[in-house]
């Protein structure tokens, strides 16, 4: 991260381990896993975890920064099995620029991956000091994720909008892997109480904030930029934040009809574009985000000042901006 040169990052280390992790006898299987590492990514949970413990006071030269990177690739290992699943539910063609893994291999082959994926965390854990404790978390975490996804699917159905129910969505959708990632280097290192609920925060308000940021790009972003077209949720029925905002005005009736035809006819993205636009619901998002990052900003001044404290700070105001 640039301007900080004093904390440890993901490096070659990291995805060497990754790897030896998702090493398999099944050549599928092992391809899939090469493709996770080879594509990359940005790696943003477990820079948080390796982040997070060195601002607890944590370092390379430690005896417990193994366990450490371990903590990190499981991280990753959860977060890259919700990626295969969620290609799959969203029919997806690509994934970090290469062909979805299901489109590749298959179905079976893809949702199997996922599964070995989380099959291998398991065993990662249990390497792991106070492993019964972070398995529990992960557990808990990867049970918020799926109730997540498949609340969004029936809030769809049931025309249930509210902001109750999106909120619970995006947390589950992301916030609650964000805040695994911040908050379970306190459980690995035996942190106090309120160091790791300053980390859980911090994790929990950046998901809520990147994923409002990626909403409202859903609705009023640059297609020629964000490489896809707009409107797309509410091609699937989903009220995210500039819609909920408009459920809650004078438009309601003719935003809740749009969502209940799936915006199929020619004209309703861009209609409730201007309307969210008119009504100041892309004002008021984006209020609500800034909101949300300066909360997870602020939670970080219960821990030390440190170059690592600084870098999360860096991370989530980088993160957020860069989807704006």
């Amino acid at each position: 991260m640039t301007g900080v040169a004093a904390v440890a990052l993901p490096d070659a280390a990291f995805e060497a381990r990754l790897r030896e992790v998702l090493r398999s006898r099944v050549e599928f299987i092992e391809l899939i896993g090469d493709d996770l590492v080879a594509a990359g990514g940005k790696r943003v949970r477990p820079l948080m975890t390796f982040l997070a413990a060195q601002a607890l006071g944590a370092g390379p030269g430690d005896p417990t920064w193994r366990h450490v990177r371990d903590l990190g690739v499981g991280v990753e290992l959860l977060h890259s099995a919700s990626l295969l699943h969620d290609d799959l539910i969203d029919d997806a063609d690509t994934r970090r620029g290469q062909q979805a893994a299901f489109r590749r291999f298959g179905n079976v082959v893809s949702v199997m991956s996922g599964d070995f994926m989380l099959s291998r965390l398991l065993v990662l854990l249990a390497t792991l000091p106070g492993g019964p404790e972070l398995t529990r978390l992960f557990g808990e975490t990867a049970s918020v994720v799926c109730e997540g996804e498949v609340l969004q699917f029936q809030v769809a159905a049931y025309g249930e909008y509210s902001w109750t129910n999106y909120l619970q969505v995006i947390h589950g959708k992301t916030a609650a892997l964000t805040e695994l990632a911040a908050a379970a280097p306190a459980t690995l290192l035996g942190a106090p109480a309120p160091a790791r609920e300053a980390l859980a925060t911090y994790g929990r308000e950046f998901g809520m904030a990147f994923q409002m940021q990626d909403d409202l790009l859903d609705l009023s972003g640059d297609e020629a930029r964000t490489g896809k077209p707009v409107g797309g949720d509410l091609r699937e029925g989903k009220a995210t934040g500039p819609v909920l905002y408009l459920l809650d005005g004078p438009h309601a009736d003719e935003v809740r009809e749009v969502l209940e035809r799936r915006a199929a006819q020619p004209g309703d993205v861009a209609r409730v574009q201007t309307l969210a636009a008119q009504a100041g619901a892309l004002a008021a998002t984006q209020e609500e985000i800034r909101r949300r990052a300066a909360l997870a900003t602020s939670a970080l001044q219960a821990l030390p000042p440190s170059e690592a404290r600084s870098a999360l700070a860096q991370l989530a105001a980088r993160e957020i901006q860069r989807r704006a």
